[in-house]
């Protein structure tokens, strides 16, 4: 049975949305999982949220409650025991400014972490609310989505949906095992947002086989308040 590992909460969640050939992400596509299209589309997702009231284990580590990250990801699924599909994410790399998260990630789960320097401004003025979060490789790299600050429910069927509602964790262990990890929160409301700016070097950050993202337009955004959060200890398939 899986276990709590860690609790903490995951606030202000902005989503930049890229649609890409499938092609591109089959060789980061885990054993026993195949992507998860939306309207037959593939998407991978620049996520940037704060993690706070960190606890592993049940406890708090100083100095290690409160820290930005910043992640690409994209979405798969898998069948379970049952044979219903268990639809989750896979990243192709997470960013986090705490070294001992990085390492403890990379121990555990076998994520991709990656430690820089990161820094978050969330500003509320005039009933519009903006979030920026920044990473520093060799420069400083940057997202920042401007929206309504009155947060509404999802739609259900919608694209923010899809991309928000995926409670499992799949990790390439190696090319013939995976690690399965499960997330809990409840359904998130969104900020209706009005514009967004993307200012990456993608190829700098991700590798050259990402590089064209940063000439691409966005396919969408969206601005998440969040929740409490529970991941589950790994399994491996």
């Amino acid at each position: 049975m899986l276990t709590s590992f860690l609790t903490a909460e995951w606030r202000k969640l902005a989503m930049v949305n890229y649609t890409v050939a499938p092609e591109l992400l089959l060789p980061f596509v885990p054993k026993h999982t195949e992507l998860d299209l939306f309207e037959g589309q593939c998407f991978v997702s620049l996520i940037g949220f704060l993690f706070d009231k960190v606890s592993l284990l049940g406890v708090p580590i100083p100095f290690h409650t409160t820290f930005e990250e910043v992640n690409l990801r994209f979405y798969v699924k898998h069948r379970g025991e049952d044979g219903q599909w268990k639809r989750g994410v896979t990243f192709v790399k997470e960013i986090v400014p705490k070294y001992a998260v990085s390492w403890v990630a990379n121990a555990v789960y076998h994520e991709p972490y990656v430690t820089m320097p990161m820094r978050h401004q969330w500003e509320t003025l005039n009933g519009q609310l903006s979030v920026s979060y920044e990473w520093k490789l060799n420069q400083w790299h940057r997202m920042q989505l401007i929206a309504n600050a009155g947060s509404v429910p999802m739609i259900e069927g919608s694209l923010e949906e899809f991309i928000t509602e995926h409670y499992w964790g799949y990790t390439k262990y190696n090319e013939s095992s995976t690690f399965e990890y499960g997330v809990e929160h409840p359904r998130w409301e969104i900020y209706p947002v009005k514009a967004h700016t993307v200012e990456v070097d993608f190829e700098r950050v991700y590798g050259s086989r990402f590089g064209f993202l940063s000439n691409q337009s966005p396919h969408s955004a969206l601005l998440a308040e969040g929740s409490a959060i529970v991941v589950k200890s790994a399994k491996k398939l």
